[in-house]
This record gives C-alpha cells, sequence and structure tokens, in this order.
C-alpha cells in the first residue's frame, strides 16, 4: 500500500509543475543602445510577437491536467489519513438518517459510546431537508477496542402535537476485528402516533 510520504512527494511535485506552468516568463533584456544622430532620426518601434494560439491551448490544457491530478492526490490522502488514523480493527462508524412524517422533527442528537460523548450535533433546516430526501450522515467515526460496548443516542426535536419531545434509545454491540458499522435510523409508527429509534448494524 502506497505510503503517507509517497502522496505527499507526488502531490508537491504537482504543486511545483502547476506554479511552474502558469508563471510568465520574464521579457528578454535589450541592450542600451544611443539613439542616431541627426534630427529626422526617429525611433522605429519594436517589432512585438504574439504567442500562438497552439502553444496557449497547450499550456492551459496542461494546466487543466495538474488540476486534476492535485485534486486526485488530494482525495488519496484522505483516503489514506482515514485508514492511517481509523484502522480497520478498531473502526467504529456511526450513521444517522430519517424517514418521519408527522411525529417528530429532528433538532438535535447525542451520542455516548461506552458512557462517555462523541458527538452532539444541532440540524439545520437544509440538512433536514437531505436527511428527509433519503440522505444519510455520517455522524461520527472513531476507535474502540475490541470486546463488549453500549452505544447510547438521545434525540431532541417537536414530536406529537409539536411539544418538546426527548428521547434515549441504546444497543449493546460486539467489536470484533474487521470495521463496524451502526445506522441510528428515525422512523414513524403510525399505529402507535409516535416516532420509534432503532438501531441497525450493517454487516
Amino acid at each position: 500500500m502506497p505510503t503517507a510520504a509517497h502522496f505527499i512527494a507526488r502531490l508537491g511535485l504537482a504543486l511545483l509543475l502547476l506554479m511552474a506552468s502558469t508563471g510568465i516568463p520574464a521579457a528578454e533584456a535589450t541592450p542600451d543602445t544611443p539613439p542616431p544622430a541627426g534630427p529626422t532620426a526617429t525611433a522605429a518601434p519594436a517589432p512585438t510577437k504574439a504567442a500562438p494560439a497552439s502553444d496557449e491551448r497547450s499550456l492551459d490544457a496542461r494546466v487543466q491536467d495538474l488540476k486534476k491530478e492535485v485534486k486526485a492526490l488530494n482525495r488519496d490522502l484522505f483516503i489514506l489519513e482515514e485508514e492511517l488514523l481509523f484502522p480497520s480493527n478498531t473502526q467504529l462508524a456511526v450513521f444517522l438518517s430519517v424517514d418521519v412524517g408527522s411525529y417528530f422533527r429532528l433538532d438535535a442528537v447525542q451520542l455516548k459510546i461506552d458512557g462517555k460523548e462523541v458527538a452532539n450535533h444541532l440540524y439545520t433546516a437544509r440538512e433536514l431537508d437531505a436527511l428527509e430526501r433519503g440522505g444519510v450522515q455520517r455522524l461520527w467515526l472513531g476507535n474502540v477496542k475490541s470486546g463488549e460496548h453500549e452505544l447510547v443516542a438521545t434525540f431532541v426535536g417537536p414530536g406529537p402535537n409539536q411539544r418538546d419531545y426527548k428521547r434515549a434509545t441504546s444497543h449493546r454491540f460486539k467489536k470484533g476485528s474487521a470495521a463496524k458499522y451502526l445506522e441510528l435510523k428515525i422512523v414513524d409508527k403510525t399505529h402507535k402516533l409516535q416516532p420509534e429509534f432503532v438501531v441497525r448494524e450493517w454487516e
């Protein structure tokens, strides 16, 4: 697997090439020459050479290619950073999704793992709209040891009849040698006329 130093070296090289490609070449120096003698002598303007259009297009294409390479390297570095910080043997990721209608609107959620608060998120109208249209939020990504653990999630928001509503749900899970993924899901229970908060383990 490529190392962090390898990706950083590639990123630095791409940035240097990008800077070099976008630099403006210095004008050529011309020696000082005295003006020709005589009252009628005039200096003729020096002809200017326009850069060939093909050269400009070629330079622009190289710049665009380098920008794409820098973007790809940034993505690789982000993935590598996550793999280094959160190796699969200790990685735990918690996601949140909503499928709600009339009985609950999420304002905030607090997440605890083994009694320790690890996440506390307040939701904007834009975030809620994205969740209600099927989006899934990665609420927390961290490390836990192998073995038994307990997750406790507390949800706050207007509930039935628009009254303040606060509900907590807990879930015990076992962390093995592979990465663990849990989903907090908020759904409406029509027959109970209230929301339900469930935790699902992804296989």
